[in-house]
């Protein structure tokens, strides 16, 4: 299958498909886009205002991770719905934490 991340030497890059003024913060498993690109997607209720959204995200994805909010960086996306993310650490220990996360 696969996956909304690929490994890199110190890091991981997430694929994420965003969706702000959800109504709640969820991350909501993998979804295939038709181009065969693999999202992570996710909700939050924060709006899309002065980068209240991408906060919401990273908030939710280091408590969901348990990572600090300082391990992850927005790489492209900063004001689109879908975004890459750097998240930094060890791509093995990551890779295995998405796996318990969204079963993947």
């Amino acid at each position: 299958m696969n996956r909304p991340y690929s490994r890199h030497g110190d890091h991981l890059r997430l694929s994420v498909r965003l969706t702000p003024a959800g109504g709640r913060n969820s991350i909501d498993g993998a979804e295939t886009a038709d181009d065969g690109t693999v999202f992570l997607k996710a909700r939050v209720s924060a709006v899309a205002e002065g980068g209240k959204a991408n906060r919401a995200l990273v908030e939710l994805l280091a408590k969901s991770l348990r990572l600090p909010k300082s391990a992850f960086s927005i790489l492209s996306g900063e004001t689109a719905r879908k975004k890459i993310l750097r998240i930094d650490g060890d791509p093995e220990d990551l890779a295995s934490r998405f796996k318990t996360l969204i079963g993947s």
